[in-house]
């Protein structure tokens, strides 16, 4: 009996040691939202590293390549937004370059996946303090940046087209592979999120303005942070950003979603309004 009673002390089931620890990690997950919160709190972004794990990154890209090729609908090419370093047309050189794969979260099961994901809806409830959607109309794309043709976008406001009956949207930039300035990687303006500006600051596209020098000393702060595969950045919807050309030889690719707390409603009648948001189940997922 003593010999039993040893073992018992000795032998417990596999699981046991998770059990103890599983309270410890999630407090380390909820301490570690709370910093990346106050950081994009303060500076409008917050860089995640890892936030995709490395098993994910080989289907998420696969798949957005063979999609590419393929070019397979809805897309969003170059030509039709004329941005800076487009083709001025589709039929001119470079027109038929793909900008966006539209509906990343209705075009294959693996891109709403990360969507939806656990990671996302803890981090977006950690943050709103309540309940979360995912927009269906902004963002929702697989972003590209190409070589040659891939445009330069200015400086803006993500808020400038949205309609929201408060302007605090988050979105998530999910590097699908490495990131920099030469490849058109984003820029930042830190704490631009929390300044105010007429319309005057920005132009018939709402763009801001880089013929002002009021202006253009603020963007003189602006910064671009490095994304790793499977990096991600939070940014809010009023932080200024842009991104330059792609320098290289090799596509670009970005998984991006965007997100509002549950009382924070699109308002009726608008395009932000026009397709059924994306709830995220509570617990994650």
């Amino acid at each position: 009996m003593a010999l039993v009673a040893r073992l018992a002390s000795v032998v417990r089931p596999a699981h046991a040691g998770r059990l103890r620890l599983q309270p410890v990690i999630d407090a380390k997950v909820q301490s570690a939202h709370q910093t990346q919160i106050a950081t994009l709190r303060r500076d409008g972004f917050v860089v995640v590293p890892d936030f995709l794990p490395g098993d994910a990154l080989e289907p998420l890209r696969g798949i957005a390549l063979g999609q590419l090729a393929a070019r397979v609908p809805p897309l969003e090419l170059e030509a039709d937004l004329k941005y800076p370093g487009a083709p001025p047309s589709q039929d001119a050189a470079g027109g038929q370059t793909v900008r966006r794969l539209l509906d990343a979260y209705g075009r294959d099961p693996v891109f709403a996946l990360w969507g939806v994901a656990p990671a996302v809806g803890d981090w977006m409830r950690a943050y709103f303090g309540e309940d979360v959607l995912m927009s269906r109309t902004h963002h929702n794309c697989v972003m590209t940046k190409h070589p040659r043709y891939g445009s330069m976008t200015g400086w803006h406001r993500d808020i400038r087209y949205w309609s929201f009956e408060r302007e605090d949207l988050v979105s998530v930039w999910m590097a699908l592979g490495e990131e920099t300035s030469d490849n058109g990687g984003l820029w930042f303006v830190p704490r631009s999120h929390a300044m105010t500006f007429g319309e005057e600051r920005f132009d018939a596209a709402k763009f801001f303005r880089l013929d002002r020098a009021d202006n253009a000393e603020i963007v003189r702060s602006a910064v671009s942070p490095r994304l790793k595969p499977g990096d991600a950045v939070f940014f809010h919807c009023n932080v200024l950003h842009s991104a330059g050309q792609n320098k290289t030889d090799a596509v670009k690719l970005s998984l991006v979603y965007t997100y509002h707390g549950l009382s924070n409603a699109p308002k009726a009648g608008t395009r932000s309004a026009s397709v059924a948001e994306v709830p995220l189940a509570p617990g994650g997922g």
